[in-house]
């Protein structure tokens, strides 16, 4: 069964090895917490906030060996009073987990955007 699992951090300015470090970080814990093997992986759309620029997300994925998984990234829409300096990413992945069992992560200050997701 494929099933999309969300997850979102954030990072203190807009410098390229702050996204590397952030992105790992949220890959790593989607990985850990899913209990998920690379060829489960789907596919992966990452998302930045506008004010994120300085490298494409998708680029630190494949450093840690997702170089076979497609990967896009885009930019959010520039909604007044989001949550700045933010990186999202929506994984599809194959997986016995039901809907209810997967666990989203969100880290650093994106802890907030979806508390009913991430306390599952």
């Amino acid at each position: 069964m494929v099933r999309g699992i969300r997850g979102a951090t954030t990072v203190e300015a807009n410098h390229s090895a702050q996204i590397r470090e952030a992105t790992q970080e949220l890959l790593q814990a989607l990985v850990k917490e899913n209990k998920l093997l690379l060829e489960d992986l789907v596919s992966a759309i990452f998302t930045v906030t506008p004010d994120l620029n300085a490298e494409f997300p998708a680029s630190f994925a494949r450093e840690i060996g997702w170089d076979r998984v497609p990967l896009i990234c885009s930019t959010e829409i520039p909604v007044q009073g989001a949550m700045p300096l933010c990186i999202r990413v929506l994984l599809h992945v194959n997986t016995e987990l039901s809907q209810k069992q997967v666990r989203h992560v969100y880290l650093r200050r994106a802890v907030g955007l979806r508390k009913d997701l991430a306390a599952q």
